[in-house]
């Protein structure tokens, strides 16, 4: 029971504020009052005063409260409710369904009030909220409005302290997910910080303050989530039910990481930024933190995602949907602003993906800033100090959106979301995919606000959380599966081989502490005809046993979709993938191959600067060294003073990985080269018009084997080959130098694929 805090001294007056909705509430708060007040010995002054907070915590009925400000400043003043609980409450497990729709009367009515308080007390809770002086509220009041103000801007913050203490009180029965914000539009709209803002904005634009308001009172409705307990709850099982409809019923996760971030939540500003692959991870998301019993996190989302019901539903579970474009909205981008300030002041976590758009490849995308920067902004706004910005890794075996990625990244169009799409993407969900797994990484923690808000503070701190999620990713047995079978491509592996491979990658991940999934228990692994089967199943692989050995290969029309998983996890091979190309291409260097090895392996790594998140070049370097160091801890003694060096390194660095990494990006930029290759010198070529010729030119360069895989040929792809075209200055139309320049950049990359064909040759089974 949460007891009244009566005061000290009986000569102190002091005021019950009543959360009651009828009289059966208020007669038995009143005995509470009563008896409590007699435990304790106080004989001063009681004045109660009901108001049925519960009943509209948005608009609470004032009229009751407006005489306050004529009480003497030194009266206490206490907020008291009835909890009405459900035996999921009292046991503190998840509520089921009928627990939220039949057994929960959060505000039962009056007959059955009484039934509850006669025949079940035990369902019952009087509690109070923290007290307060008239003085201090005062005292608060006038920091938010200034020194005037009046009796009705008195009761109305009065009100919103007594809903607040008392949800506070009531959170240590019902568990900490229920911690929601209260009355949020008109916080913003009082604060001296907001107004001072619309001032200036008023100045900028030339339009009238009261102008301003009547708009944020549209946008605030259309972008302030509103959470209540009941939603919040239908959404934890609504979140249940999708995330096990294709996946096991229980995600891998952490425990001691989510004991850690719990304890982050409940003591500094945070924001979970997580991987985004498919339309569950936020669903996923919302699942761990509601069974969790962490506040309830505010999930920003697309406005193309409110359609129909799922809009109201999800903006009273928490749900914050923004317009996809705003920046000729100075107004949106201020109340954005100004709400994440609020939130974060409160200690309230948010969550959102972290790209911004979908990992249509598999990989992790370079971040949109939007999100990011605000959250930041607000933070500079608010001075908010120790913001913990925490990468969370959502992975799965396997993704009933691959598919759809596969068909858009060979040209086709994206199916537009709406109620009869989710529908039938609900349906696409019931088959088994395997597992679910969510990963934490370090926080990436701003003990002080940002001093600027500009692109490059914001990519940096963008680029760390990236690290961190790529880092935590685990290898799954899709991911390596789908990479080797994709580097034998077209030639098919027996059982045993492919186990062999995957074992050989196995080893080497646990070497360098790279986390993997239980299907590389060597229990498991080993059963060939398990392995094979889970990725047939799946329609991954195709088997070939017509002959005497049983065989597996991934056939054309599947690579695309397979490059999908092998991407996910593909950022761990990349530093080895540079090293091994560096050094077949020093081998036959005789004066400083060690210096032309590091030259190579820069070069290397500016050639795929748009497909992955590095570290700086000095921690690259030494990530190199530390990879080689596992083969030979000499390795750079040797390459420079001993001839032949490197082919030997190379031949010992099993298994290899380049040509099973980086293969389909050369591939694509020889496709979008070949592309500007083809254009004379004068002409320029924009990125629609490059990448529509690139689909037509690959599937032909496909055809004559100029390029290996299906896989090569896709949107995201060639638009990183643009963007690397064009960061070389090989897009605008020029003089002969530039036809030069791209012929070179074609010959170039033809030099890299035949070095990647020649890594394959001696990495394949023979």
């Amino acid at each position: 029971m949460s007891d009244i805090q009566w005061p000290d001294s009986s000569d102190c007056a002091i005021v019950i504020i009543i959360d009651a909705s009828h009289e059966v509430e208020e007669r038995a708060l009143e005995n509470w009052v009563e008896h409590s007040a007699e435990e304790s010995g106080y004989v001063g002054e009681i004045t109660l005063i009901s108001v049925p907070i519960s009943r509209s915590p948005e608009e609470i009925p004032l009229e009751n409260l407006e005489e306050l400000s004529g009480y003497s400043p030194e009266t206490v003043l206490v907020p008291v409710r009835m909890l009405w609980l459900h035996s999921a409450t009292l046991s503190k497990s998840i509520p089921s369904l009928t627990d939220i729709i039949i057994r929960r009367p959060k505000r039962p009515g009056k007959r059955k009030a009484k039934r509850i308080l006669t025949q079940n007390p035990e369902h019952t809770r009087p509690i109070a909220g923290k007290s307060a002086t008239i003085a201090e509220l005062s005292e608060s009041l006038k920091q938010l409005e200034g020194e005037q103000y009046t009796e009705e801007q008195f009761a109305a913050f009065v009100g919103g302290r007594a809903s607040l203490a008392l949800d506070i009180a009531e959170r240590s029965y019902r568990g900490g997910r229920y911690k929601v914000p209260r009355r949020v539009a008109d916080s913003l709209k009082s604060s001296r910080e907001f107004k001072q803002s619309l001032e200036l904005l008023s100045k900028e634009t030339g339009r009238s303050i009261s102008d301003l308001r009547s708009e944020s009172e549209s946008i605030m409705k259309e972008l302030i989530a509103i959470p209540k307990a009941f939603y919040l709850d239908l959404m934890g099982l609504f979140t249940n039910k999708i995330t096990t409809l294709a996946y096991d019923s229980d995600i891998v996760v952490n425990k001691k990481d989510l004991e850690r971030n719990q304890h982050i939540v409940s003591t500094y500003p945070t924001a979970f930024l997580w991987t985004h692959k498919t339309h569950v991870d936020g669903f996923a998301m919302n699942r761990i933190l509601y069974e969790n019993d962490f506040p309830s996190a505010h999930t920003f989302g697309g406005i193309n995602m409110a359609f129909a019901g799922l809009g109201y539903f999800g903006r009273r579970a928490g749900g914050i949907f923004i317009r996809r474009t705003f920046q000729d909205n100075p107004l949106y981008k201020l109340i954005l602003k100004h709400y994440i300030g609020y939130l974060m002041e409160k200690r309230f976590p948010f969550s959102w993906s972290f790209e911004g758009t979908r990992s249509r490849v598999g990989k992790l995308m370079p971040p949109k800033f939007g999100l990011l920067k605000y959250i930041l902004e607000a933070a500079q706004t608010t001075n908010t100090k120790n913001l913990h910005i925490i990468p969370v890794a959502i992975n799965y075996d396997l993704i009933g959106d691959a598919v759809d990625y596969a068909k858009e990244q060979s040209g086709g169009s994206k199916r537009p979301e709406s109620l009869r799409w989710f529908i039938g993407y609900l349906r696409g969900l019931r088959q088994p995919m395997g597992r679910i797994y969510m990963d934490f990484g370090e926080p990436v923690v701003l003990a002080e606000p940002p001093a600027d808000v500009d692109h490059i503070s914001v990519s940096k701190i963008a680029f760390q959380v990236g690290v961190e999620a790529n880092r935590v990713t685990p290898l799954t047995l899709a991911s390596l599966a789908t990479m080797v079978l994709l580097a034998a491509a077209p030639k098919a592996l027996t059982s045993d081989e492919l186990v062999a491979e995957l074992v050989k990658l196995g080893k080497w991940a646990r070497a360098r502490k790279i986390r993997i999934t239980a299907d590389f228990d060597p229990k498991n692994i080993r059963q060939p005809e398990a392995v094979a089967q889970f990725l047939i199943n799946k329609k991954l692989v195709t088997q070939y046993d017509e002959g005497k050995v049983r065989l597996y290969a991934i056939s054309p029309e599947q690579q695309t979709e397979c490059s999908y998983y092998r991407n996910t996890t593909i950022h761990y091979f990349v530093v080895k993938a540079i090293a091994e190309l560096a050094l077949l291409g020093v081998s036959r260097k005789k004066k400083n191959p060690l210096k032309h090895f590091w030259n190579e392996a820069e070069k290397l790594r500016d050639l795929y600067k748009f497909e992955f998140f590095y570290a700086p070049t000095n921690e690259f370097k030494d990530q190199v060294r530390e990879e080689l160091a596992h083969y030979d801890a000499e390795w750079e003694e040797k390459l420079d003073t001993k001839p032949g060096y490197a082919a030997t390194l190379l031949s010992s660095l099993k298994p290899l990985v380049a040509h099973a990494t980086l293969t389909h990006f050369t591939e694509a930029y020889l496709i979008v080269s070949a592309v500007l290759s083809n254009r004379k010198a004068s002409e320029s070529l924009d990125e629609k018009d490059c990448i529509a010729e690139c689909f037509t030119y690959g599937r032909q360069a496909y055809l004559q084997r100029r390029v290996r895989s299906m896989g090569s040929i896709g949107k995201l792809l060639f638009q990183n080959g643009y963007k690397l075209m064009q960061n070389y200055e090989l897009t605008e139309g020029g003089d002969e130098s530039v036809a030069e320049q791209r012929a070179e950049m074609y010959k170039r990359l033809r030099k890299i694929i035949n070095r990647l064909e020649r890594i394959r040759s001696r990495a394949l089974p023979v």
